[in-house]
C-alpha cells in the first residue's frame, strides 16, 4: 500500500509540475532542457516540502496513544534504523537541492543567456556557462567546508597541540556523518529562502485570498472601456497630425507625444484582441459560474492566513519572554503560551489521520501562496524587476529563477511550520508514561501510570525528536536570524494585506498585454 501511495503521489506531483510550467512557459522560446530542468526542480521542491509531514508521522507511528512503544518499535536499534532512513531522505533531497541551486540551474540559466547572442556557437555557450557556474560551485564548497570544520563544541583540552585540534576536527566530522556540513550549507540557503518568504509568501498569503474574493472585472465592461480609450487616442493622434497638414513640421514635443500615442494605440488594439478572445473563452464562462465557490475559498484562505499570523506572533512572543535570548537562538522546548495551531494539531491527534492531513495542507498552502506571490510580483533584484511571470509568455530564464526561488522557500518552510507549531513539529503526536506513587490503604504505595504529551521534560528514551528539528537547530545563530525574520514576515503580511485591500479588481486578461512587450507576437494567444 505504501509503495502504491508513494508512486501515486509522485505521479500527481510530476503532473502538476508539468501543467504549471507549460501554463507559464513561452511558446516561442520554449526549450526541452530548460523545461525538463524547471519541471524537475519544481518537483524536488514539492517532494522536499512533503518530507516534514512524513518525518512527523514516522516518529508518531512508533507509539500507541497510551504512550507505549509498538512491538516492532520497542527495540532501540529498530527505532534507530527508522530515524536513519528519514535522515538519509533529508541527506538525499537536500543534496539534490544543493546540486540544483549551485550547479544545474545556474548552468542551464547561463547557457540560455549566452544563447541570446547569435554569434556564439554551442561549444562557446557550454564553456561560458561552465565558467559562470564554477563561481556557484566554489561558494557551495566553501559553505560545506565551513560547516564541516567549524566545531560546535570546543576541543576537550585547552592545552592541546595544533595537530590534536586538527585531529579533533576530523574526528568530529566523521562522528557526525557530515551532518554539520550539510546543515550549515542548507541553513545558509535557508537565509536566502527567508528573504524570499518575507517578500513573496507573505504577499501571496494576502493577495491570493483577496483576489478570489474580489474576482475579476466584467469582460463586456472592459471591452467597452477599451473601445472608448481607442477612440480617444485616435482623436488625439488626428489632432496632432492636423498641425502638419499645411506642410509645416511638427515640433520635437509634438513628435514625442505622437510617438507615445501611437505606441499606446498599438497596446490598446492588442488588448482589444485579447479581450475578444477572453469573451469567447470557455474558461471565462466557467469561472463566472464558479464565482460563489471562489468567494468561499477566498474567505477560507484569509482565515487560514490570519490563523497562521496569530500563531506565529504567539510563538515569537513566547520565545521573547521565555527563551534564554539571542545567544541561544531564542530556542524554547515546548510551549508556554497557548498557540492555537499547535493546540489544534494536538486536538486532532486522536482522530487518525486528521493531524497529518492538516500538517500536509499547511505545507502545501505555503508553497501555493509562494507561487501566487511570485506570479503577482514577478522576480525582483532589490528595486530592479528582472522577469515577469505571465501565462504563455514567461522566458526560460524566468522559469528557472522561479523554481530556484521555490526551492529556497521550501527550505525555510520547515522552520516556519516549526514556529507555528513547535511542540508538534518536534515530537508529533507522541506520548509517554509517567509513573507516580500514591499512598494506599494497605502496606506500601500504589503505582499509577499517567499519559503525557511529549515535551522537553520527557525522558530521552521515551520520545523521539524529528530529524527536521535537528537540521533546523544545529547552529544557534541561524535560529536567531530566523526569529527576527518571523517578525519581518508578520510585518510584510500586514503591509501586503493593506495593499491588496486598496487595489481594485484585476483585469480578466491581467498580465497578458503590457507596453514593454508589444514587439512580441500574439500568435500564441490566438491559436
Amino acid at each position: 500500500i505504501c509503495s502504491v501511495l508513494t508512486s501515486s503521489s509522485l505521479c500527481v506531483i510530476l503532473a502538476f509540475c508539468w501543467i504549471y510550467i507549460r501554463k507559464f512557459q513561452s511558446r516561442q522560446e520554449s526549450e526541452v532542457v530548460s523545461t525538463i530542468t524547471a519541471i524537475c526542480a519544481l518537483a524536488i521542491a514539492l517532494i522536499t516540502s512533503a518530507l516534514l509531514p512524513v518525518d512527523i508521522f514516522l516518529v508518531s507511528f512508533m507509539k500507541y496513544p497510551n504512550g507505549t512503544y509498538k512491538e516492532w518499535a520497542a527495540n532501540n536499534e529498530t527505532r534507530g534504523q527508522i530515524e536513519d532512513t528519514v535522515l538519509y531522505g533529508y541527506y538525499t533531497l537536500y543534496s539534490i537541492i544543493l546540486f540544483c541551486v549551485f550547479l544545474w540551474i545556474p548552468f542551464v540559466y547561463f547557457y540560455y543567456e549566452e544563447r541570446d547572442d547569435n554569434n556564439v556557437n554551442k561549444c562557446s555557450q557550454v564553456k561560458n556557462a561552465l565558467k559562470y557556474t564554477i563561481g556557484f560551485t566554489i561558494v557551495c564548497v566553501v559553505l560545506l567546508l565551513i560547516g564541516a570544520f567549524v566545531p560546535l563544541q570546543p576541543p576537550p583540552s585547552q592545552n592541546s597541540t595544533q595537530w590534536d585540534k586538527v585531529q579533533y576536527l576530523f574526528e568530529e566530522l566523521g562522528s557526525s556523518h557530515g551532518l554539520p556540513a550539510l546543515s550549515f550549507s542548507i541553513s545558509s540557503l535557508t537565509l536566502i529562502g527567508m528573504l524570499a518568504v518575507i517578500t513573496y509568501t507573505a504577499y501571496g498569503m494576502s493577495v491570493l485570498p483577496l483576489n478570489l474574493i474580489k474576482g475579476t472585472r466584467s469582460v463586456l465592461y472592459e471591452r467597452l472601456e477599451n473601445t472608448e480609450d481607442i477612440d480617444d487616442v485616435e482623436h488625439q493622434i488626428e489632432k496632432l497630425k492636423s498641425k502638419c497638414k499645411d506642410g509645416r513640421p511638427l515640433s520635437s514635443r509634438d513628435r514625442h507625444n505622437l510617438q507615445e500615442l501611437e505606441g499606446k494605440l498599438q497596446v490598446l488594439r492588442r488588448r482589444g484582441r485579447h479581450l475578444e478572445i477572453a469573451e469567447r473563452n470557455c474558461c471565462t464562462k466557467v469561472g463566472s459560474a464558479l464565482r460563489p465557490f471562489k468567494i468561499l475559498l477566498g474567505v477560507f484562505f484569509i482565515l487560514v492566513a490570519l490563523l497562521f499570523i496569530v500563531a506565529l506572533f504567539i510563538s515569537n512572543l513566547d520565545k521573547a519572554l521565555h527563551s534564554a535570548g539571542i545567544s541561544t537562538g531564542f530556542i524554547i522546548f515546548g510551549t508556554n503560551l497557548t498557540n492555537p495551531l499547535n493546540e489544534l494539531l494536538l486536538a486532532l491527534q486522536p482522530v487518525f489521520p486528521l493531524d497529518y492531513i492538516l500538517i500536509t495542507v499547511i505545507t502545501m498552502y505555503f508553497v501555493l501562496t509562494s507561487m501566487a506571490g511570485i506570479r503577482n510580483m514577478g522576480i525582483w533584484f532589490f528595486w530592479i524587476r528582472l522577469y515577469k511571470i505571465r501565462p504563455k509568455r514567461t522566458r526560460p530564464q524566468a522559469l528557472l529563477f522561479l523554481c530556484m526561488i521555490l526551492l529556497l522557500i521550501v527550505l525555510h518552510t520547515s522552520y516556519m511550520i516549526y514556529s507555528l507549531a513547535p511542540q508538534y513539529v518536534m515530537y508529533g503526536s507522541q506520548k509517554y508514561l509517567v509513573q507516580t506513587q500514591m499512598p494506599s490503604p494497605g502496606p506500601g504505595n500504589t503505582t499509577f501510570a499517567t499519559t503525557r504529551i511529549c515535551d522537553a521534560d520527557a525522558p530521552e528514551d521515551q520520545c523521539t525528536v524529528t530529524r527536521s528539528y535537528l537540521f533546523l537547530h544545529k547552529f544557534w545563530f541561524f535560529s536567531t536570524i530566523y526569529y527576527f525574520g518571523n517578525w519581518a514576515f508578520i510585518g510584510a503580511f500586514l503591509i501586503g494585506l493593506v495593499v491588496s485591500c486598496c487595489r481594485g479588481k484585476k483585469s480578466v486578461i491581467e498580465g497578458e498585454v503590457e507596453a514593454d512587450d508589444s514587439d512580441l507576437s500574439d500568435d500564441e494567444y490566438v491559436h
